[in-house]
């Protein structure tokens, strides 16, 4: 198993976008881009390329590059099974779990099946919904019903109660993905204690970033009190662990937070002047990290998480070349977008 995941890794490896190729692509001639894309082993993208009509169409575009990524680890998890395929696999169940909010959002808003059904992310073998059914749920409530009774039961059942309280569509969200992400870091447990400090290292980058980026929005952004925040953000045993996050949710402003921060924290992310510059600066510290990981003699399972978590990396910044491209934008606009790539879905 593990020879033949790391002889992979290393050979995905080498599709990973560097800088300079990346500014080569923004300024490439459009005849240019299909062969580019196809040289870094996306097909799907390349031939999304070659067709206008799909050129424009940013749905299309983000449909591939989430099939790109279940594409590759699709190929990852082959060896695997126990504690690492059940990981990687529910990795994958981040994009399953956004067309749940899709769904939901359609019901609130009296969409056609029809209609929200083509908006979907096809998952594939992932897929472990019944979609077709899901659609025609006669209301939330309907929705809410026939999802507990699936697969994702224990991550619905929370987010049922807080729409229940609320009928807020934000409190639905954030349940949502409070408890994928609570289902992340169980399932982390058994190969943080087995593989060790490398996959260690690269779960505490993901869960610190997401824990203090939601802290910073919900505290400043949306303006909950201390006590919702805090409930809503992931439990944790990393840098910033449940009892210091609690402190920080009680703060008054950002840079009250960043300054009662860890230094492991604290030092990288001084001067960060808003939300968006703390991601962006987590996410940067994330990558560094999992490119240790993915050049080192860390188990396979490291390397391949790391590796995962850089293509996903590498297809944000690819999304926003083409479509900066494909929206007509100029080339230092372009390069300009790349430093805000958002957050995956």
């Amino acid at each position: 198993m593990s020879a033949y995941l790391d002889t992979r890794v290393s050979l995905y490896a080498s599709r990973l976008w560097q800088d300079a190729a990346l500014d080569a692509l923004v300024a490439a001639p459009d005849a240019e881009i299909a062969g580019a894309l196809m040289q870094r082993g996306l097909p799907q993208l390349a031939a999304g390329f070659v067709n206008p009509a799909d050129r424009q169409n940013a749905r299309s575009l983000e449909q591939r590059i989430i099939a790109e990524v279940l594409d590759e680890t699709r190929v990852l998890i082959r060896p695997l099974s126990g504690d690492a395929r059940s990981f990687l696999t529910f990795w994958t169940a981040r994009f399953e779990i956004s067309n749940v909010k899709t769904l939901l959002r359609s019901k609130m808003t009296g969409e056609r099946p029809a209609a929200v059904l083509a908006r979907l992310t096809p998952m594939g073998s992932f897929g472990r919904l019944d979609i077709q059914n899901l659609a025609h749920a006669e209301d939330v409530g309907e929705l809410l019903r026939r999802l507990e009774a699936g697969p994702y039961a224990d991550i619905v059942r929370h987010a049922r109660r807080a729409f229940e309280q609320s009928h807020d569509p934000f409190s639905l969200d954030a349940a949502l993905d409070h408890a994928y992400y609570e289902g992340l870091a169980l399932r982390a447990k058994p190969l943080e204690d087995t593989v060790g400090a490398p996959f260690h290292t690269l779960m505490a980058r993901l869960i610190d970033r997401i824990n203090l980026v939601w802290l910073l929005r919900y505290r400043f952004n949306y303006k909950l009190p201390p006590a919702q925040v805090y409930y809503l953000l992931i439990g944790s045993r990393y840098s910033l662990p449940s009892a210091r996050l609690q402190e920080l949710a009680a703060l008054d402003s950002l840079q009250a937070v960043l300054a009662a921060l860890p230094r492991i924290w604290r030092t990288p992310l001084s001067g960060a002047a808003d939300i968006p510059g703390v991601f962006a600066r987590m996410e940067r510290l994330a990558a560094s990290e999992a490119q240790k990981v993915l050049r080192s003699r860390a188990p396979a399972i490291a390397r391949a998480f790391a590796y995962l978590i850089l293509r996903e990396r590498d297809l944000r910044a690819l999304r926003a070349v083409l479509r900066g491209r494909h929206l007509g934008l100029a080339a230092g606009d372009i390069r300009q977008a790349l430093q805000r790539v958002p957050e995956a879905a």
